[in-house]
């Protein structure tokens, strides 16, 4: 079973932590880490872009010239793409680019983005993460002990202190341990988990 330090906010060791080999120490699935990264970026997408085709435009209700004796190809509209505002032929319209996978294989990909970060000693546990005021510069100094950079923040319950002190910060991101995903585990370069999100997130994924 895979073990942990946890340090306390001045990097100080103040325990150790036994984590679970179905979380931190699986086989790290690329193809499901791929999928579930795939999902999660294309279900941003808004799909609404769109432009008028001929039926959407307004005016062109008359034949712009009778059909025969001008000497010019008979048009039936003036609202046809090929005319000045006419309507757009085979442009874009509105579409949805949701898709999904299924719960256990959502659950092995987080498993495996996990044990892949454990494995490259990304990963720090503390036994709380919390500021009495707020203050930026109490963040930066609690970020320089630690000598760490560009990271991702889990934490069961954080408190307003705490994410105004980290909201400035470039390049460090604050996420309840409900909302743990595969990009924001892969995009950032350390992650820091309190105690309290280990458990949460040990819950979950163990079910």
């Amino acid at each position: 079973m895979p073990s942990i330090v946890v340090y306390n906010m001045n990097k100080q060791q103040v325990g150790e932590l036994q984590l679970p080999d179905a979380v931190f120490g699986a086989e790290v699935k690329e193809h499901l880490i791929h999928q579930a990264l795939r999902i999660q970026l294309a279900n941003r997408r808004a799909g609404t872009v769109a432009v008028k085709n001929r039926a959407a435009v307004s005016g062109g209700g008359k034949k712009p010239f009778k059909q025969k004796g001008t000497g010019n190809a008979r048009q039936g509209c003036s609202r046809a793409p090929q005319y000045p505002g006419g309507g757009v032929a085979f442009g874009p319209q509105p579409k949805t680019y949701d898709l999904s996978m299924n719960k256990k294989a959502r659950c092995a990909a987080l498993c495996s983005v996990l044990s892949l970060q454990y494995k490259n000693n990304s990963i720090t546990v503390l036994d709380k993460l919390d500021f009495e005021k707020i203050s930026t510069k109490e963040f930066v100094g609690f970020m320089k002990r630690f000598e760490i950079e560009k990271t991702l923040i889990v934490s069961d319950s954080p408190s307003n202190n705490l994410v105004l002190s980290a909201r400035n910060v470039p390049h460090v991101k604050m996420l309840p341990a409900s909302g743990l995903n595969v990009h924001d585990m892969l995009k950032f370069k350390n992650i820091i988990f309190t105690q309290g999100a280990v458990a949460s997130v040990e819950g979950v994924l163990q079910k």
